[in-house]
């Protein structure tokens, strides 16, 4: 990447193109098509295809974190620093995306008959490599938001698109990678999961590529000046709505992960049919396409972002708590009624999160004078991963503990484990969100006038 002097700021309140805004989206349709598939998948995978613990698993969950831990600031920091005749963040999804999709195919090919210790060693390498790939592509994928306008309700629109777009992918994934794998491998499991990470891994890179195709970095850097790392956290410690934003995210990892790790678990094992997941993801498509969209709106009647999160997070927890009294088998009706709301309300949380990063980043210049985009995004990432790997391992962990077994029958024990973080859990967790982000005080008059005020500093 060359380094070329940065042309005057021009300005950046600017409406975004219509097809930028879809090809930011595809971005995360490239995104969920890997991070989702493993997030859904791959734990099933290690344990019912691969024969590895759910002990080895769990460890591995908490293990990888510490490695994010190390990454993500680091990539975050790099990518700020990128200078190219692409921009900062773009030239990341060019060059990242393709060998982190070579990556996502080595972690699915599965080698049932070596060792224990080979299996494992093998799970924790490509694994922790792919965590590497992936942060080097989704860290300035999820900054790029933030240098293709400052006007913020243009930002609503873009983080809408993006919303919907991974919902839709979410859907589809779920949907069709269960019978993908059965018409790929028939009674070879491992064959199956092997092709379609193949597949997904291309559409990874294709959507990842149009992304950065059709999208403009309009927002320069400053100046380039050494800022240290201690200067640039001692900036986001007093930056306070992205410190509840970071939180926001923690929880969102812990219940988004630990539930979609154990959905397919939950049908397989306490609904006795592991098809009903399928059925279950299709029937979620309408209101998750819904609950995206309606994100705009509701932001325009609040005027304030965090609020707005609060609300949809609100609305999952208690829809999520009523779903645990009702089963997909004996009382289908109200189950997926409450499904569906609950996926409503997810995927308008989902929309506000991400929108509300970008304004954190500006809020955080105006109060410290360090703009670091992609340090910030690098934390959030690590937050929303480190809460990933809590709820993805303490499942593993406690699955492990009440003697889990693969392709059996489960114990009591075990199914309401199962049960308990299918709708239970999650439900109360994303109570605790809400209130959590109910604190966030970014409103749309504000950070206009802190725009107003950044603005007129840099014309001076």
């Amino acid at each position: 990447m060359s380094y070329t002097a940065e042309p005057k700021q021009q300005d950046t309140n600017i409406k975004v193109p219509l097809i930028s805004k879809i090809a930011y989206g595809m971005g995360d349709v490239g995104c969920n098509f890997s991070w989702m598939f493993v997030g859904n998948f791959l734990m099933i995978f290690y344990t019912d295809v691969c024969g590895i613990s759910m002990a080895a698993v769990s460890l591995l969950m908490l293990v990888s974190r510490f490695w994010d831990a190390i990454n993500d600031p680091v990539i975050g920091s790099l990518s700020d620093r990128t200078r190219s005749r692409w921009g900062r963040y773009r030239p990341w999804l060019l060059f990242g995306a393709p060998a982190t999709a070579v990556v996502l195919v080595l972690t699915f090919w599965a080698h049932p008959t070596w060792s224990d210790s080979a299996k494992s060693l093998y799970m924790y390498i490509t694994y922790c490599v792919l965590v590497l790939g992936y942060t080097c592509v989704n860290i300035p994928y999820g900054t790029l938001c933030g240098t293709l306008t400052q006007n913020i309700e243009e930002r609503a629109k873009i983080n809408t698109s993006r919303s919907v777009c991974a919902m839709i992918a979410i859907n589809i994934i779920n949907i069709i990678t269960l019978p993908l794998i059965s018409a790929f491998g028939g009674d070879n499991a491992a064959r199956g999961y092997l092709l379609v990470a193949v597949l997904y891994g291309g559409i990874f890179t294709l959507c990842h590529w149009f992304c950065f195709a059709k999208t403009k970095e309009v927002v320069q850097p400053p100046e380039r000046k050494k800022v240290s790392l201690k200067k640039q956290l001692d900036a986001a410690l007093q930056n306070k709505p992205y410190l509840i934003a970071l939180a926001g995210q923690f929880l969102f990892g812990v219940t988004l992960y630990g539930r979609n790790a154990d959905l397919l678990y939950y049908f397989k094992y306490v609904e006795g049919n592991e098809n009903l997941f399928t059925i279950y993801s299709m029937i979620l498509i309408v209101p998750s396409i819904l609950g995206a969209a309606a994100f705009p709106f509701v932001f325009e009647k609040l005027g304030n972002k965090g609020h707005t999160a609060s609300l949809f997070a609100a609305g999952t927890g208690v829809s999520l708590i009523a779903l645990y009294f009702f089963s997909a088998v004996s009382s289908p009706i109200p189950f997926y009624t409450f499904a569906a709301l609950s996926q409503f309300f997810f995927c308008g949380f989902n929309t506000a999160i991400y929108a509300i990063v970008p304004d954190c980043v500006e809020y955080g210049e105006w109060k410290t004078g360090v703009r670091n985009d992609g340090f910030q995004y690098a934390f959030v990432s690590l937050g929303n991963k480190l809460g990933m790997a809590i709820g993805t391992s303490a499942l593993a962990g406690v699955l492990s503990a009440l003697s889990f077994a693969p392709n059996q029958v489960q114990n009591a024990a075990v199914q309401n484990a199962m049960h308990y973080a299918f709708s239970l859990l999650p439900g109360a967790l994303w109570l605790v969100t809400a209130i959590v982000l109910f604190f966030y005080r970014i409103s749309k008059r504000s950070y206009n006038q802190i725009m107003s005020e950044l603005n007129a500093k840099k014309a001076g």
